[in-house]
């Protein structure tokens, strides 16, 4: 990616819109987004992401972008910028919004787009304690590293599947959130020696 603001930002704009993202079938499943925040520093790009609170009902200490379901009359951009604000303290109206990742389904019922937008490198997250355990900045070339991702066979449901994980430091990201991760990777054309 270029380090110039401008030039990366078309440049993720023109990868995310050709070809269009995937949707999934029409189904009865809730609809939700997520933000992916990407911003340049020192010629790098980077994303954040969160652990969620071991108090939450659902998914606890789990490794996602901030996100959840859509409200009626909500959009769902604007249901990742609610979201968003709600858990990390991201003011809506700093997030350039650059496109959209392949909608993905969630074993728990849901309908997932992740909305990709550009935010202010010098942004401090302020994780909601009810939400958020805690918020770490990872460059996306960590994520493309061939030596931190592992695809491990695993018994699902009585069903062996592989699934991939990313080992980035303490932290382990896997399932929706590393289907996410990896839509992203390919559609910014970095390349991971592991394939897809």
């Amino acid at each position: 990616m270029s380090e110039s603001w401008q030039s990366w930002i078309h440049e993720v704009r023109a990868r995310l819109g050709s070809p269009p993202p995937t949707r999934l079938p029409v189904s009865d499943s809730r609809q939700a987004a997520v933000l992916v925040p990407l911003w340049v520093d020192a010629g790098e790009l980077w994303t954040l992401l969160t652990k969620r609170s071991e108090a939450l009902p659902h998914h606890r200490g789990q490794i996602a972008f901030p996100g959840g379901g859509r409200e009626t009359g909500e959009d769902l951009w604007g249901a990742a910028l609610r979201e968003s604000e709600e858990e990390i303290g991201l003011p809506a109206k700093v997030v350039l919004r650059l496109g959209q990742l392949d909608e993905v389904g969630s074993p728990a019922g849901f309908r997932i787009v992740p909305c990709v937008g550009a935010i202010p490198k010098q942004f401090e997250a302020s994780p909601s304690p009810d939400e958020i355990e805690e918020t770490f900045p990872i460059p996306i070339s960590a994520l493309a590293n061939p030596r931190l991702v592992e695809d491990r066979e695993v018994l699902l449901n009585g069903r062996r599947r592989t699934i991939r994980i990313y080992h980035v430091g303490r932290h382990l990201i896997w399932g929706l959130t590393a289907r996410i991760v990896q839509n992203l990777l390919l559609r910014l054309g970095i390349p991971s020696e592991m394939g897809e």
